[in-house]
């Protein structure tokens, strides 16, 4: 009887629960996490702040999942060593579990910079349900009335909605140019930007938080920030939320080869037999840029779960890989940013933008030699399945590529060949 580890319980972890169980009824699964209850969907995490969602709501599978698939469930503790020679994962207790066939699906953690004060009390990231909790009950404790988050990227802007939602004053702090800069251009930057400033955020770009100063009379709490600039905020809150990084710590000083994340194949397995990785600590295929890289998206990490599972059972199973795929509702602006949506000068592309200011409407699309690499939509999002599927099986667009963009754009103005093709593949 076959036995499986997987160290990490979120979205890749339960992917490849379910894929192994697909393929193998009987083997002996365990599957550690150092979350006592780790089955919740992350992108969530903002509606428990504001109120939207209990956590209840936010879980993905309920708490009889490990029992139905017969999985023994380590949770609340912590993986702490990798002896791969021994077949072993070592726990924080001391406890050593046994594999022959091991997943990471470890995901990442957030990064924070070095700031002075950072040490204070009103001072969270926000990654995971625990964040959440705490920043919830800090507000309700202390009756803050703001905050400043540090971050205007996905995580960033998601906190900042939240905040506002429960009342308070928020500014946000982003040390690049513009908000959201690793998915929009200027323009569409611009018009998010705009949004969310008449919902009565401030935006402070350009610069980061150097200094959190203390409150008068209780230098232990935070009382504001001071900018790089030299400018002050005052605050109750200081929210952490520049991004994550891969949580490689287990690999560390193993043969198992990492770059920015753990390194896999096209079957999500390491340089080392009988040993996977999936989700966000994975470098996996990009489609797009025809090359692995970190993609740490919810959806992507739950296939690549799954594909490492169907593998570490016995079916072979190919990864036909993901790319940048960001669809968000902020502040009632919905936002869809796909592949190459914000690329660098490249005189291989070709860009299609068309923008109704009135609207507050802007698409783009970037082509390569005829074919979608890249797609931003901003306030119109309803033909970004086409134009996915487009994209995703690289049709060659040239003789309607000037369609592309028309709002009355749809399948009827496909050819007809593509029209049925894609029909049945609906």
């Amino acid at each position: 009887m076959a036995k499986y580890v997987i160290v990490g319980a979120s979205a890749a972890g339960i992917g490849a629960v379910e894929a192994i169980r697909d393929v193998d009824p009987v083997g002996s699964i365990t599957i550690i996490s150092d979350e006592p209850c780790p089955q919740y969907s992350r992108p969530m995490i903002s509606d428990f702040v504001s109120g939207k969602a209990d956590f209840t709501k936010m879980k993905c599978r309920d708490d009889e999942f490990w029992k139905q698939t017969n999985a023994e469930a380590i949770l609340g503790k912590k993986a702490t060593a990798l002896n791969l020679a021994e077949k072993a994962v070592s726990l924080e207790s001391g406890e050593k579990v046994p594999y022959e066939k091991l997943l990471l699906a470890t995901g990442g953690k957030p990064f924070v910079p070095k700031m002075d004060g950072q040490d204070k009390d009103g001072v969270f990231t926000f990654t995971t349900i625990k964040d959440a909790v705490q920043i919830a009950e800090k507000i309700d404790a202390i009756s803050a009335k703001s905050a400043v988050v540090v971050g205007a990227g996905l995580i960033g802007i998601s906190v900042t909605e939240a905040l506002v939602k429960r009342g308070l004053k928020v500014t946000v702090v982003e040390l690049q140019d513009k908000i959201l800069s690793l998915l929009l251009d200027a323009k569409a930057s611009e018009i998010v930007e705009d949004v969310v400033k008449k919902a009565g955020v401030d935006i402070v770009t350009g610069q980061s938080v150097q200094k959190i100063v203390g409150k008068d009379g209780n230098e232990g709490a935070v009382g504001g920030v001071i900018l790089t600039k030299g400018g002050q905020v005052p605050c109750d809150l200081v929210i952490v939320a520049i991004g994550v990084i891969p949580r490689t710590e287990l690999v560390a000083g193993t043969q198992i080869k990492t770059n920015r994340g753990i390194v896999v194949d096209s079957n999500m397995q390491t340089n080392v037999p009988d040993v996977y990785a999936s989700g966000d600590v994975a470098e996996a295929y990009d489609f797009i840029l025809s090359q692995n890289r970190l993609l740490p998206l919810w959806p992507l990490a739950m296939i690549e779960g799954q594909v490492a599972g169907y593998n570490m059972a016995g079916y072979k199973t190919t990864y036909a890989g993901g790319t940048n795929m960001s669809s968000l509702k902020y502040f009632g602006i919905p936002v869809v940013s796909i592949g190459l949506a914000n690329p660098k000068e490249d005189a291989t592309l070709e860009v299609l933008t068309k923008h109704d200011a009135e609207r507050k409407v802007y698409k783009k699309l970037v082509l390569r030699s005829n074919v979608i690499v890249g797609m931003t939509l901003v306030n119109s999002i309803e033909r970004a399945g086409v134009l996915f599927y487009l994209m995703k099986n690289k049709v060659n667009v040239k003789k309607f590529k000037q369609k592309l963009l028309e709002d009355d754009f749809g399948l009827a103005c496909l050819p007809l060949s593509l029209q049925r093709k894609m029909c049945v593949v609906q």
